[in-house]
């Protein structure tokens, strides 16, 4: 499989995500490391993107139809082994909300660094990003069910118990959002009607963030937007 880091996705198109759906198949069918490598390819694919909802949905599409059909491939191929393919379909729905609540998270990152530096961005553009994000939980649960739909059997199985079990119990992105929103909110109150432009897009400062994600990058950058939470924790 081609290395998580490297490559372009879709051809430099934000919503030709062909190329992830076939990482994402390939990742599933040699079932090794499947969580990290969903995520990775996942973060690639929503760093690239104009991340508006449709963006989204596409990118979230791509995944869960890259590991329905890699986990149904690996089925037929060794069907002897049909728990560990399906709990490499779970690891794959795993890396994709772990990736989600990462690109909630640097949105969040994006405002604060942004207020730290004096600037603010245009209320416009906060509702905008904020109804973009409002929407991504119920977009990824709507798309995990559709795709437990169209699966076969056991791989179906799965996929509609990862969905109820995320509706009864929540996501990592639903999880990540409620701090996210919360800051969004707090900013947009202080913006009241006024326009104040940051002279940067908060959608660029957003992919800026995104793309130092690797590893431990996001903790790298909360600490640097809030080090006294860092001191706290020494």
């Amino acid at each position: 499989m081609q290395s998580a880091t490297g490559g372009e996705v879709g051809g430099g198109t934000s919503t030709d995500t062909s190329v992830l759906e076939a990482e994402i198949r390939n990742t599933v069918v040699q079932g090794s490391n499947v969580q990290q490598d969903v995520h990775d390819l996942t973060i690639r694919a929503l760093r690239k993107q104009h991340r508006d909802h449709e963006s989204l949905r596409h990118v979230i599409s791509a995944v869960l139809k890259g590991a329905r059909e890699g986990a149904e491939q690996k089925l037929q191929q060794t069907p002897v082994q049909a728990q560990m393919v399906l709990k490499s379909t779970r690891d794959a729905v795993a890396g994709l909300d772990a990736a989600l609540a990462q690109l909630a998270e640097a949105s969040k990152l994006a405002l604060e660094e942004a207020a730290g530096r004096a600037q603010k961005f245009s209320n416009e553009e906060l509702m905008r990003v904020r109804k973009d994000l409002e929407s991504i939980e119920s977009l990824f649960l709507e798309i995990l069910q559709s795709s437990a739909s169209t699966a076969q059997k056991a791989v179906s199985e799965t996929l509609h118990d990862l969905a109820l079990h995320a509706k009864r119990n929540g996501t990592a992105v639903g999880a990540q959002l409620k701090d996210t929103l919360k800051a969004f909110n707090q900013q947009i109150t202080s913006v009241g009607h006024q326009q104040l432009e940051a002279g940067i897009e908060l959608t660029h400062a957003i992919t800026n963030l995104m793309r130092e994600v690797a590893a431990d990058a996001l903790k790298s950058i909360a600490e640097r937007v809030n080090p006294d939470n860092k001191s706290d924790r020494d």
